[in-house]
């Protein structure tokens, strides 16, 4: 079996690192030539003011009084330049929305992963164009455009990263940072003469990343008072800083301007997913080359922004991200970034039609140049046989459009010339996306063979090992030696056929691994053989009941990763359970506890996401309410007579107990110390790191009776889960407890119903004691259902309090008892920690019903697994990179929760036989134990 598991490890592994290869490998090309429109740039210089976190709505919109939120941008946008909202798109995360201002693609999904500082891949930006870019603002920002940038032309200014505290007394602290080091820097660069010829050279930015927005959003969300406040400090800022370099240029004309946002945030302080309060931004351009206000008397958009914001009258103009990055290259003369996709906003452009025209070409041309790399390289690696050139795009068209575009601007056609540009962008754009994804139909189809053959072979598994369905078959020598062969030459042409198109070596794993999993099925045909004979001799009615029940449970559960209330639907229906099936009659206590812990469990899935309204009081009453239970479970453990039981045990109890206290009182002291702006007290974080570290420790000193070592369990869990909780989730891993403790005492009573085995006494039983293996039994239909009610709970530990499978549900105040300064992937590992506490206490529970049913936890393991698998085949054809971008995003998490939800699921195995069989001793008074 090791050998098994390991291969089973090894083999979702390779189906979940495949769909980062076959939708999301990165789209950059290199070896373009560098494009420039050859006529003379409107500006010399270009400011970019990017704030971070800034929600379209929240600058456009007026005060309930009438006034703006940001006076001096309102009168720039109303008197001096254009307007409009900026579509960002998903991850809604600062870095990518970064690279898309600025180097004018989209970076794609894994790039998050790679962290928010380093450069993944090398792109080119508009900064690296430029002769100098001067930027200003934080550590996790900067640093990846001077690092990608080809001599030393690119200078950063930035803060500490410990700057950036949630907790802090005022983010606006940021901004003011960045304005008073601007400020110095012209008034230094007066007394400088090197670094004051630098400034007056052309084609310069000047770059200033306000962070404080953000921060304050994530602190204490969009529609605070400090949001708004900070709003109105960016704006003074704006203007002071146009001012001063107006002055400092002698209002020279030559400066343009342009503020923005890399990404909104939601109402509840979070961004990452693609609701419209992330992906709308601001945009508005001002200064040199920069269109005026254009009057309208009406215009279309399918949005009400212009009436609540009342800019009706006023044009506004609408781009993707990536425009802007070409918008900024052409006011200041620089070659468009190589990897840009952007399309140059020319509505937004004060000057000739010649320019114009001249600057579309310039960005028809530099797409086109990526679309050529493109093809040529998907060319040498594919037959010549097999290639299937992007038909649209030919080389003969490429020509005649080239030509057509060049002959209109001879002839001063320029309308007719921009729209020939704007064809030829989105036929290369398309045609970029073709080839991106050439090989996406074969590889997706190696991987669906490799996934049917593995769930095929895990069936047989079970039937071959666990059931007295089959016969054992000694294996004809001859037969094994033919497949054997057959097969092993099946995979030499394979990867003969990938050695000669030049392959990368991941398509080797992916079309080869099916050739040995279905190997490993072929080979099984007597137990195929024995099992057909089987099925037609049992009842069709039965077999068809069967199947259509089995289907239905797992469409449950796919459609819960969609609709949560799905997850109500099934523990309402696992309600009834007891009825159904007659065990209610010799259990009614237990059964009625069932019934009405399912009910009070599937009030959770109906509630609102976790984080969007942080509630303090509910944690501490969750708090108060685990001190109750455990002491009242600890008086009927008192009470219980157990011969084995030493009461020096009994003291690890209590100290979980004061543990569970000290986390109440924590949560509510650090809540209430970051309300008033105190920051986060030292001594509580102390008293937290502290518990998340002992009391795992703790759990491991309790005795390993089942009740007794479960329970403790629960107690270290959730010393650790209150510290995380900022709401009613706190008392979502209780309720869950207290369903699978009866869910343990249910199974016995399944076990004595259909006459399985006898009843063990529960009270007395020792997780530690090792069953005689003689002594497990044979699976059972009834066992199929043990398995579907395991991954169920899983599920529902996953998705009871919030659909996690979006980025921006996740909430930054759930991790302020132990840090409040910036720290991904610090904040990623306390996040997931307490999405897996509701999933060790399952799979602990599962244990125990395994063991106490006498089953050898592999077999029950290897339903789950075929379960799981079935799902995550689903979700593999689900998978899509089109549509709205909340839809791709949720597609991808789908794919990759129920792939990692396997892959976790056995690691949680052998930590859920860790926690409850382990046993830490400790030096003890009396030594004539015995246990």
């Amino acid at each position: 079996i090791p050998v098994f598991i390991l291969a089973g490890l090894l083999v979702h592994c390779v189906f979940l690192v495949s769909i980062f290869d076959i939708y999301f490998s990165s789209p950059l090309v290199h070896g373009m030539t560098p494009q420039q429109t050859p006529l003379p740039a409107p500006a010399k210089r270009l400011v970019l003011f990017v704030a971070d976190g800034l929600r379209a709505d929240s600058l456009y919109q007026l005060d309930s009084n009438g006034t703006p939120r940001a006076p001096y941008l309102r009168g720039i946008l109303e008197n001096n330049g254009s307007w409009g909202i900026s579509h960002t798109r998903v991850p809604t995360e600062s870095r990518p929305g970064h690279v898309a201002l600025i180097a004018g693609f989209y970076e794609d999904v894994s790039a998050v992963a790679k962290g928010w500082k380093e450069n993944p891949v090398e792109f080119d930006s508009v900064f690296n164009e430029s002769k100098y870019t001067w930027s200003w603002g934080s550590p996790d920002i900067l640093p990846m455009f001077a690092k990608g940038a080809t001599g030393n032309h690119v200078y950063t200014f930035c803060y500490a990263a410990e700057s950036e505290d949630f907790g802090a007394e005022d983010a606006a602290e940021l901004d003011i940072w960045v304005f008073d080091h601007i400020k110095s820097f012209f008034n230094s660069s007066r007394s400088n003469q090197t670094l004051f010829s630098a400034l007056n050279e052309e084609k310069v930015v000047l770059f200033l990343h306000l962070l404080g927005i953000d921060t304050n959003g994530h602190a204490h969300r969009p529609n605070s008072r400090e949001y708004q406040e900070n709003i109105k400090q960016v704006d003074e800022g704006v203007k002071e800083i146009a001012s001063l370099i107006d002055n400092f240029y002698g209002n020279d004309g030559k400066t343009a301007f342009i503020l923005t946002s890399d990404h909104g945030m939601t109402d509840w302080g979070s961004h990452g997913a693609g609701h419209p309060s992330e992906t709308l931004t601001p945009l508005i351009v001002w200064g040199a080359g920069v269109n005026y206000p254009q009057k309208v008397t009406s215009q279309f958009f399918e949005d009400s922004f212009l009436k609540e914001w009342k800019l009706e009258n006023l044009k506004r103009l609408d781009v993707n991200q990536a425009d802007i990055a070409p918008l900024m290259a052409s006011l200041i003369g620089v070659p468009f970034p190589l990897n840009s996709v952007g399309t140059l906003p020319l509505e937004y452009l004060n000057s000739s039609a010649l320019f114009k025209a001249e600057s579309m070409f310039t960005n028809a041309v530099q797409i086109l140049e990526q679309f050529k790399v493109k093809m040529s390289q998907k060319k040498e690696t594919t037959l010549s046989i097999l290639f299937t050139p992007f038909k649209p795009l030919s080389a003969s068209e490429q020509i005649n459009f080239l030509k057509k575009i060049r002959l209109y601007i001879q002839q001063q056609k320029y309308d007719e010339a921009v729209s020939l540009c704007k064809t030829l962008i989105n036929l290369a754009l398309e045609g970029l996306s073709y080839y991106h994804t050439y090989d996406r139909l074969f590889l997706g189809l190696s991987i669906a063979v490799g996934f049917v053959g593995w769930t095929t072979y895990v069936i047989l598994v079970i039937i071959k090992a666990h059931t007295n369905l089959t016969k054992t078959v000694p294996a004809n020598k001859k037969t094994s030696t033919v497949l054997f062969y057959g097969f092993a030459s099946a995979g030499m042409i394979i990867a003969f056929f990938l050695l000669i198109q030049t392959c990368p070596w991941t398509y080797y794993i992916y079309c080869l691994l099916p050739v040995p999993v279905w190997y490993a099925v072929v080979k099984e045909i007597p137990v195929i053989r024995d099992l057909a004979t089987n099925v037609l001799s049992l009842h069709i009615g039965q077999s068809i009941g069967f199947l259509s029940v089995c289907i239905l449970g797992i469409e449950i559960l796919v459609f819960s990763f969609f609709y949560r209330s799905a997850l109500t639907v099934g523990l309402l229906a696992f309600a009834g359970w007891p009825v159904i099936t007659q065990l209610w009659i010799q259990a009614k206590t237990k059964a009625l506890i069932w019934t009405l812990l399912c009910v009070l469990l599937a009030i959770f899935p109906l509630m609102p996401v976790v984080g969007r309204e942080p509630n303090i009081p509910l944690v501490i009453a969750a708090g108060l309410l685990t001190l109750l239970i455990s002491f009242f479970s600890l008086a009927s453990l008192c009470k219980s007579e157990n011969k084995y039981r030493d009461n020096e045990d009994l003291k690890v109890y209590f100290y979980q107990m004061f543990s569970v206290a000290l986390s109440t009182y924590v949560v509510g002291s650090t809540h209430n110390s970051l309300k008033i702006k105190q920051g986060l007290p030292v001594m509580n974080q102390i008293i937290s790191w502290m518990t998340l570290v002992c009391s795992p420790v703790l759990l491991l000193l309790s005795p390993t009776f089942l009740f007794e070592r479960l329970f403790s369990i629960l107690l270290s869990l959730m010393s650790t889960y209150l510290l995380l909780s900022t709401g009613y989730e706190a008392l979502f891993p209780l309720a869950l407890f207290g369903l699978m403790f009866v869910w343990i005492n249910m199974e016995q009573e399944a076990l004595q119903h259909y006459g399985l085995s006898l009843k063990p006494k529960l009270a007395v039983f020792n997780f530690t004691c090792t069953m005689d293996i003689t002594q497990f039994r044979q699976l059972h239909l009834d066992d199929i259902r043990r398995s579907f009610f395991f991954v169920f709970f899983i599920v529902t530990a996953f998705f009871g309090t919030g659909n996690i499978a979006s980025i921006n549900s996740f909430d930054p105040a759930s991790v302020y008892c132990f840090l409040t300064v910036f720290s991904p992937f610090m904040m990623g590992g306390l996040l997931l920690l307490k999405v897996a506490i509701p999933f060790v206490l399952v799979s602990c529970a599962f244990e125990a019903v395994q063991v106490t049913t006498q089953l050898s936890s592999k077999s029950l393991f290897l339903i789950v697994l075929v379960i799981s698998d079935i799902m995550a085949l689903h979700f593999f054809f689900l998978v899509k990179d089109y549509g709205s971008w909340l839809d791709i995003g949720t597609s991808i998490s789908h794919y990759v929760l129920v792939m990692s939800l396997t892959i976790f699921m056995m690691v949680m195995n052998g930590l859920a036989q860790l926690l409850t069989t382990q046993r830490l001793g400790l030096p003890r008074r009396n030594k004539h134990h015995s246990m």
